[in-house]
């Protein structure tokens, strides 16, 4: 990746960028949430992206959070298009038994959040986020070979350009470093769908 490329939305304190590896120490109290059911509205955490009009692509990433160790400290991946419209996917931390693997869709305001629990022993993972026009598709993986489908989505606001990258925060009274590495732009690795075709625009007559 040309990480000349990738720009701050919010600039955290302490960070390295190298050829090859970003490093970010989160702050406490940075996070990304909006409204739905704890109907606060946190915004604030440090996202690095960069710009393209690309309609069909994959981005894979690998993160490792070793010091993660405090409830929802979180690092992954992000399309921040605006405060109200975005996505992420990352493992939060939970406690000393499990952590919770998930994703955050942001459309029009209201966030969502579907997860599954993991070891809490579980220190790194890898992304593949995938565009097919304002279509998404998120997957994950713990060897970077193997990828499993976490969410397909739609971004009202998800056509034409956008922003794409990586996200670090510490939604609590914590800090940790966050590390990106193996990060890879590639043709699009979600295939188009070969099953039931698109409805017709019109229904035949009975």
């Amino acid at each position: 990746m040309d990480m000349s490329r990738f720009q701050w939305t919010r600039e955290p304190q302490n960070y390295k960028i190298e050829k090859d590896k970003i490093e970010i120490i989160t702050k406490p109290h940075t996070d990304l949430w909006q409204r739905t059911y704890y109907h606060f509205q946190n915004d604030n955490a440090p996202v690095l992206q960069m710009e393209t009009e690309e309609k069909y692509f994959s981005f894979v990433v690998k993160t490792e959070f070793t010091e993660s160790c405090h409830r929802f400290d979180q690092c992954g991946i992000v399309m921040y298009l605006d405060s109200e419209n975005w996505l992420k996917a990352s493992v939060e931390y939970e406690n000393e038994k499990y952590q919770h693997l998930g994703s955050v869709v942001t459309n029009g305001g209201y966030s969502d959040w579907a997860t599954t629990v993991i070891d809490a022993s579980i220190k790194s993972m890898w992304y593949r986020f995938s565009r097919r026009e304002d279509d998404y598709c998120i997957e994950c993986s713990t060897d970077g070979e193997n990828f499993q489908q976490m969410r397909i989505c739609h971004m009202q606001k998800g056509n034409g350009k956008i922003r794409f990258g990586v996200y670090a925060c510490s939604p609590e009274e914590s800090s940790f470093q966050a590390v990106f590495t193996n990060m890879k732009m590639t043709d699009c690795q979600w295939k188009a769908h070969d099953g039931q075709p698109p409805d017709a625009d019109e229904k035949s007559p009975i």
